[in-house]
């Protein structure tokens, strides 16, 4: 079992525990305001499972139907969290709504913020294991995860400190507030989540400190040619493809060039991790010195 595939898997257990503890909240409680906590705890399983199906795939290697693998896989578990996201979001409206109109004493109030206090903490320190060990394995779906996760962090403890000012004042009607605000949100997660799930799916261009790095490792592993221009890149999951025109000496051998192209191979990789190269050669005839990378 991979890194990805384990953290994956890891995150249906926690979110399964912290959606219990969540729940359970609730219940005790009748809380609006923790009921729409607990409904955000709902997509976070159901998103960990996509997000568990789609690092699976992703690592799946290239074959005839998919000859540049399966990477995308993960956008689309990222664009799925994103859509769920924003359907809890219209839930939790739906149901401050009818509890403003409604308002009602919170039970057993102490007891209910004492459990989403707990998994409060076990959401922020898994959290913080996600963002960390997703970006470390380029993982979109991870990353996606713990940003999701970063928003419920932030809504439980905004919940529990504002029903403690509720249950302070005993203004009933901050309950429901309180889970309007938290559903607000959740939309501004689910549309950034979408926002960059989209810039994947549409071959956004690697980040210009990656260009950087790819220009320098040409300039100083690329002896023996001229020049390389019409550089460009793309990223997919955790690979970045870049490719290139190469303009070598027009009466180098085919065997001399060929080395010259493994070797700015092996640096790029060395540089950028899960870069796959592509370099087309080109004689001296082809030059373009006014935008090309000089070697």
């Amino acid at each position: 079992m991979s890194p990805a595939t384990k953290l994956a898997t890891g995150s249906i257990g926690v979110g399964a525990v912290v959606f219990a503890l969540k729940w359970l909240a609730w219940w005790l409680t009748g809380s609006v305001a923790l009921y729409s906590d607990a409904i955000e705890s709902i997509i976070n399983v159901v998103a960990a499972i996509a997000a568990l199906y789609a690092v699976n795939l992703a690592q799946k290697p290239p074959d005839r139907e998919h000859p540049y693998g399966h990477h995308k896989a993960e956008y689309f578990a990222a664009v799925l969290e994103g859509t769920l996201i924003l359907v809890a979001a219209v839930a939790i409206l739906s149901a401050a709504w009818k509890a403003y109109l409604s308002p009602r004493l919170i039970d057993a109030p102490w007891q209910g913020m004492a459990l989403n206090l707990v998994a409060g903490c076990i959401n922020a320190g898994w959290c913080a294991v996600l963002l960390k060990q997703g970006r470390k394995l380029r993982s979109p779906a991870l990353i996606a995860d713990g940003r999701h996760l970063w928003t419920d962090v932030v809504s439980s403890f905004g919940v529990l400190l504002g029903l403690s000012l509720a249950i302070a004042t005993g203004l009933s009607w901050l309950d429901p507030v309180l889970a309007c605000i938290v559903a607000l949100n959740i939309v501004w997660s689910g549309l950034r989540l979408i926002q960059d799930s989209v810039s994947g799916l549409m071959d956004e261009a690697a980040h210009p400190g990656v260009m950087a790095s790819i220009k320098e490792a040409i300039a100083a592993h690329g002896e023996g040619a001229l020049e390389a221009h019409d550089l460009r890149s793309r990223v997919a999951g955790n690979a970045t493809f870049i490719e290139f025109h190469l303009v070598v000496p027009g009466q180098m051998t085919v065997s001399r060039s060929h080395e010259i192209c493994d070797r700015l191979e092996a640096a790029i990789r060395h540089d950028v991790e899960g870069a796959v190269v592509t370099i087309h050669v080109e004689p001296a005839a082809k030059a373009k010195p006014g935008e090309a990378v000089q070697i």
